[in-house]
């Protein structure tokens, strides 16, 4: 992968891990996913640790509180607000204490981008921050300039390349006007698709480091993600339908790395076999016209999303089978 930051046959995880022990998470992660290590977010723990409790701690003068219906904004920072970038600061202690003087090369940092982070975040009169454009404009500057702090202190804690997952699950019902009004009796307004992606794209260029966009929501907007300028595309390869592998040909076409989410993200009901993890990609391949010799290239593979619903025994398995899967895209064994 010429310019990556990582080498041919790395795998990597998307986040989540279940429990709430942050110091054995991190030695799971760094154990499993030596190339790629990703700092683990551990969801359980409650408010704060979540998607958007934990990317609002990283936010630059705005707090935010918990109240019935989610997130809101708040005056002045509290209990909720510290309570979150708390466990940040616990997260990076034990990721430097579980590596034990062996800090991988480079190291994956997750957080919501700025359609997530604002669809999950009410303004005091109830409505979403995304459906007032100057909050969404402070919002979307706000992360910028708390991720490139966060980067910017994950560099020197690591000594590590930092590389920037932003995840956008509710990217596609922004885009599609799905999103439901306070009142539930409507929906927000759809977003076009330029606004959506030159504000994703002011966010990437502002970070500071290499960006990885995910989306492992059905019908993840490919060339969209892609038209940002990260330096990889995320995805669940199971969402794809028919009329996506047009997109994922383009994005191959053009030299774009795609992470392909592959590995189960909860416990399967029969133990699969590496074969069994790397078919669709394989069948992905095939069905596109590519030689397959563009997994070890331009693409890694990762869980299909976070593992925080699967058991302790699983993730270890999950995970190993993932860099598995890494390694034979780089090098594929005779039966492939």
């Amino acid at each position: 992968m010429d310019h990556a930051p990582w080498p041919a046959g790395t795998a990597t995880g998307i986040g989540s891990l279940p429990g709430t022990d942050p110091l054995e998470a991190a030695r799971i992660v760094l154990g499993e996913l030596p190339e790629l290590p990703h700092l683990p977010e551990l969801p359980a723990r409650g408010v704060g640790a979540d998607i958007i409790g934990r990317t609002a701690a990283l936010l630059v003068d705005l707090p935010v509180e918990v109240v019935t219906a989610g997130y809101r904004t708040a005056a002045h920072a509290g209990k909720d607000h510290r309570r979150g970038v708390d466990f940040l600061r616990r997260d990076l202690d034990a990721f430097d204490e579980a590596a034990d003087g062996r800090m991988p090369a480079t190291v994956k940092v997750q957080a919501a981008g700025p359609w997530t982070l604002t669809a999950g975040i009410e303004l005091m009169r109830g409505h979403r921050v995304l459906t007032d454009p100057g909050a969404l404009r402070e919002y979307t500057a706000s992360l910028t300039e708390g991720l490139a702090r966060h980067v910017a202190e994950v560099a020197k804690r690591t000594g590590a390349r930092v590389v920037v997952q932003l995840d956008e699950p509710a990217l596609p019902a922004v885009l599609r006007g799905l999103l439901p009004t306070p009142s539930k009796l409507g929906t927000v307004a759809a977003v076009p698709e330029p606004d959506a992606r030159a504000l994703l794209r002011s966010v990437v260029e502002g970070v500071g480091a290499d960006v990885v966009v995910h989306c492992c929501a059905a019908k993840p907007p490919i060339t969209l993600l892609r038209g940002t300028g990260a330096k990889a595309v995320s995805f669940d390869v199971s969402v794809l339908d028919a009329g996506m592998w047009d997109e994922v040909g383009e994005a191959w076409e053009e030299g774009t790395t795609l992470f392909l989410g592959l590995t189960p993200g909860l416990d399967p009901v029969r133990p699969p076999a590496l074969r069994d993890i790397a078919k669709p990609a394989l069948d992905l391949v095939d069905r596109l016209g590519f030689p397959r010799s563009i997994l070890g290239t331009h693409a890694l593979p990762t869980p299909t999303c976070g593992l925080a619903g699967a058991s302790a025994g699983w993730v270890r398995r999950a995970l190993e089978l993932t860099r598995e899967t890494g390694k034979a895209f780089a090098e594929p064994p005779e039966s492939w």
